[in-house]
């Protein structure tokens, strides 16, 4: 195993807080792998990039020599998880639940070791207790505690319900890390109040408590929005190889070194060379097609990759695509702009009938791809490269 302080800078790559960081060093001191949680409610069957991030911690304390725990939440799902709503959320059957829980197992171990990662559903435990059970469970908390959380004292000031189940989630998942005598459990910077609970609850049961390590929530395409499916901002890890790389490659140069910190397995010393090398003059493009290149090959394989960087030249007509590009944002309209009056707005054509004329005469290109639907209209959250005619370009990203 690593020395405490090399391990250290290893897991505090991208953190946001350790809670608390002493606590991990006297853990990491005693010389024993630490069991490490980590949960993830099945809410949808495919994850994306933001779901890695906290995978890829994960993998960095499983390369440490760490047990690591999977938690698949079939349990809370159906609970609903309350946190950043502002109201309650409708709870998924067991049915939803499972049929999204099938892909999540594959798609993991995509990132993780599967012979060194143990897979648990809190069903397992949660399933088993009956009511006189979460009975005693829920006494081992308070009301003014739950009231803390920001979300929930919003609601009570506002006067929007809270129901009595959305405390339960809480609850349910400071017990998991009861159940899995956890050592450490990693979560968003949105999950920090629940990994606390947690820690107070393991202390209740008699249990050392676990240190709460939070991770950022991973911008999306946009740049500014966490990356979500709802805003369409997002890249999914079951996404076709070219389309990946396009994603990627469409990003802002600011936004790929957050992508490099929290997405990439190169050591922060090679990311951070390469940052100089990019100060220096190295076109930050070709950095950010090093970044995709990875991706893909993580996900898919290094041919798929070769590949995708192939027909991402091709598609640009390898030494078309200028070094630089005006970089516009736009306001939508109705969580939309038509494509024609979104190219005006970029200032790609002179008007929207300008617009509809060269989408017409197949001079207008996203990502590469010409297109030739007039009335297309592009999605809020939405990040690509326009072109029209062969000299004319701009990365727009839409609000």
């Amino acid at each position: 195993m690593a020395s405490v302080a090399d391990a250290m800078e290893i897991i505090r790559r991208g953190a946001e807080e350790i809670l608390v960081e002493e606590a991990l060093i006297r853990k990491l001191e005693r010389g024993r792998p630490l069991r490490i949680k980590a949960g993830f409610d099945p809410t949808a069957p495919d994850l994306h990039l933001g779901h890695t991030v906290l995978i890829n911690k994960l993998r960095q304390f499983q390369e440490l020599g760490h047990e690591v725990m999977f938690l698949i939440g079939d349990f809370t799902a159906m609970i609903g998880d309350p946190t950043g709503k502002s109201a309650t959320r409708p709870p998924l059957t067991r049915e939803e639940v499972l049929e999204n829980a099938k892909t999540y197992e594959h798609q993991v171990f995509k990132i993780l070791d599967a012979e060194r990662t143990t897979v648990f559903f809190n069903s397992s435990w949660m399933g088993q207790m009956n009511s006189a059970d979460m009975i005693q469970l829920a006494a081992r908390h308070t009301v003014a505690r739950m009231l803390e959380r920001d979300d929930f004292s919003k609601r009570y000031k506002s006067g929007q319900p809270i129901s009595i189940h959305e405390f339960l989630y809480p609850l349910v998942q400071g017990y998991d890390s009861v159940a899995m005598k956890a050592d450490v459990e990693l979560g968003g910077t949105d999950q920090k109040f629940n990994l606390l609970v947690g820690r107070q609850l393991q202390e209740v049961y008699g249990q050392e408590p676990q240190v709460a390590l939070t991770m950022p929530i991973l911008e999306g395409l946009d740049g500014v929005q966490k990356m979500s499916k709802s805003l369409n901002n997002y890249v999914g890890i079951s996404d076709r190889p070219d389309d990946m790389f396009g994603k990627i490659m469409s990003i802002s140069d600011e936004l790929m070194w957050r992508y490099y910190e929290l997405l990439s397995f190169r050591p922060m010393s090679e990311v951070d060379g390469l940052r100089l090398q990019v100060e220096e003059g190295l076109n930050p493009r070709d950095v950010k097609v090093a970044l995709a290149m990875e991706l893909v090959g993580r996900f898919h394989s290094e041919d798929d990759a070769r590949q995708a960087n192939a027909n991402f030249v091709a598609r640009f007509r390898k030494g078309t695509l200028p070094d630089e590009m005006p970089e516009v944002e736009l306001a939508s309209q109705d969580g939309g702009l038509p494509i024609a009056n979104l190219l005006r707005d970029a200032g790609l054509v002179g008007s929207t009938s300008d617009g509809l004329r060269m989408i017409a005469q197949g001079a207008v290109k996203i990502d590469g791809e010409k297109i030739g639907d007039r009335s297309l209209v592009m999605p809020a959250g939405s990040t690509h490269i326009y072109q029209v005619g062969k000299r004319r370009f701009a990365r727009v990203t839409l609000r």
